[in-house]
């Protein structure tokens, strides 16, 4: 996994819809769980949404705390 896009996760903001302002990895799993339901958008912002989807559904959200604290 590219560290950069970790990083990305902790500092980029969500910056449409109902979560619009919020950190990425602050999103609740049950709006990424629609997202995946739904077909993420496309580019990086997909890109990143499927990545913080996939942290959250196998319980991997401890390797985001590190770098949140930065």
């Amino acid at each position: 996994m590219n560290p950069e896009l970790l990083k990305e996760l902790v500092t980029m903001r969500m910056p449409y819809g109902k979560y619009k302002g919020w950190l990425l990895c602050d999103l609740p799993e049950f709006y990424l769980v629609w997202y995946h339901s739904k077909g993420f958008p496309t580019g990086k912002m997909g890109m990143l949404l499927a990545t913080l989807y996939e942290i959250k559904l196998n319980g991997l959200e401890y390797l985001l705390q590190p770098l949140k604290k930065r």
